[in-house]
């Protein structure tokens, strides 16, 4: 894993808000991978698999949705010793990545969450395999 490979899951990240966020539902597969499962259970909705279920809740969820989707704190998992990729052409290896998220509602409320998120690096980049969507807790689990 490199410097570019840092650099492009985190601008992966940020996609994923740009493509919700401004209804280009066709470009979901630039975020997450064919078979990507979406665990949004935290928030009391359903886990979500594959490109076209995603596309479909997004739908459903509308006006009622998030309108403006934000990510920060991006942490990056290191690989083992021994699972060095050395070529950016390797397609398959994946790698944990956590980060926050803030979700502005149509109300103006905001949400906070923790994307718990599995990358995979495919063909045209890196996408998100699996997500676990997380509430925050206060500082020692309390």
């Amino acid at each position: 894993m490199n410097t570019h490979d840092h650099i492009a899951i985190s601008e992966m990240l940020s996609l994923v808000g740009h493509v919700f966020d401004d209804g280009r539902l066709d470009e979901i597969g630039s975020v997450f991978t064919a078979d990507v499962v979406y665990d949004m259970r935290a928030l009391g909705m359903p886990v979500i698999e594959g490109i076209d279920g995603a596309r479909e809740a997004a739908r459903q969820m509308g006006a009622h949705g998030p309108i403006a989707h934000l990510v920060t704190n991006v942490v990056i998992a290191e690989q083992e010793a021994g699972d060095e990729v050395a070529s950016d052409e390797v397609v398959g290896n994946e790698v944990a990545v956590d980060s926050k998220g803030l979700m502005l509602m149509a109300d103006g409320s905001v949400n906070a969450v923790v994307n718990h998120d599995v990358v995979r690096r495919e063909t045209g980049g890196w996408r998100i395999a699996r997500r676990l969507i997380a509430l925050p807790t206060a500082a020692g689990g309390a």
